[in-house]
């Protein structure tokens, strides 16, 4: 797929339909994470390709806040099959499927497997998980989904 914007992220399975941000990175140089104040708000890496060409694309959301559930709440209900669309800028669509879930350890995040280089339209959906370390103010895992490019959906112009 040509690049353009990735402006929302649909997985009918458990119910999302987010719109998407932009992000970067903090001034650790770790990924941003979208604003809490938007439970229904995920975000795309801008750093990592764009979701239907060739790499690793990433988005991310916040399990809950301090309101309640947030966007990806249901993340780790997500199962190998499921469909994961992404509408973009150019009204074209990825359709992504769902290849693995994966539940892996803050303090060993998989660094490469997420962000690293693959041959393929590849997605990642990040979010926290585990249990909530009170002291830390954080979960102590990460709730990782790995998906691959299904097909590319191209809206009709015309009549």
């Amino acid at each position: 797929m040509r690049a353009a914007r990735p402006t929302a992220v649909y997985i009918p399975s458990v119910g999302v339909a987010a719109p998407l941000m932009e992000l970067g990175l903090d001034a650790r140089g770790a990924i941003q994470n979208p604003p809490l104040d938007h439970p229904n708000l995920a975000g795309w890496y801008r750093y990592a390709p764009v979701p239907g060409q060739r790499g690793a694309a990433v988005i991310t959301g916040h399990l809950d806040t301090r309101s309640g559930p947030a966007v990806f709440a249901r993340l780790k209900d997500v199962k190998r099959g499921d469909q994961v669309q992404v509408l973009r800028a150019d009204r074209s669509v990825a359709v992504f499927v769902v290849d693995r879930v994966e539940h892996a350890p803050k303090s060993g995040f998989p660094a490469a497997k997420v962000y690293g280089k693959v041959s393929y339209p590849g997605l990642r959906l990040v979010t926290c998980g585990g249990t909530f370390d009170r002291q830390a103010h954080s979960y102590r895992d990460n709730t990782i989904v790995y998906a691959h490019l299904a097909a590319p959906y191209y809206p009709r112009t015309g009549n």
